[in-house]
């Protein structure tokens, strides 16, 4: 397969914080050269460690995912200081709705709910500091749990989740059907 690398490059790329596993990139691909994808991952990491990228390839828990260099994070930090000053858009507040009224949850779940993507949505509120990582899931996969922050309690002047508004009961079809 000529386009090996550009094709393991593409799918970490894709599966964001998650990153992906040797077996996850080797199923994906239906090989079973293990080498082979392993030399590739390294020739990946090596062009990514150069100074003119501004992210590398990295493997945590025997996962492989992008992750932005260090020396990024000062102009980053920047950046989204600049964006803690604007108000949050519908999305955002929908994406957070859920996740403080259903803490912990998954991107999956809050999908699911939404209908829509929400990888980008999070990124943003993680790095507005309202929403974060705190643990994974224990089934395939470990993906994260997303709970609200201490500082999204400051953002909506709330002492404990408790405060919020109390969502309205959802009647079940069953329900409807017994009191015509």
């Amino acid at each position: 397969m000529d386009n090996q690398k550009a094709i393991i490059e593409g799918l970490i790329f894709l599966s964001g914080d998650e990153g992906l596993s040797i077996e996850q990139i080797m199923e994906s691909l239906q090989v079973d050269d293990k080498e082979a994808i392993l030399s590739n991952i390294q020739k990946l990491k090596e062009e990514y460690s150069d100074m003119h990228h501004g992210f590398e390839l990295v493997e945590y828990a025997s996962r492989f995912k992008f992750v932005t260099k260090e020396c990024i994070y000062p102009y980053a930090q920047r950046l989204f200081e600049q964006f803690k000053q604007v108000s949050l858009s519908q999305a955002a507040l929908e994406t957070l709705a859920i996740i403080a009224y259903k803490q912990p949850i998954t991107r999956v779940e809050i999908e699911e709910i939404r209908g829509v993507n929400c990888e980008m949505m999070l990124k943003k509120l993680q790095a507005r500091n309202l929403i974060e990582a705190k643990d994974r899931l224990d089934v395939v996969g470990k993906p994260l749990l997303y709970t609200v922050t201490d500082e999204f309690l400051d953002a909506f002047q709330l002492e404990t989740l408790k405060e919020l508004p109390q969502l309205p009961k959802q009647r079940s079809d069953d329900e409807e059907l017994f009191e015509e």
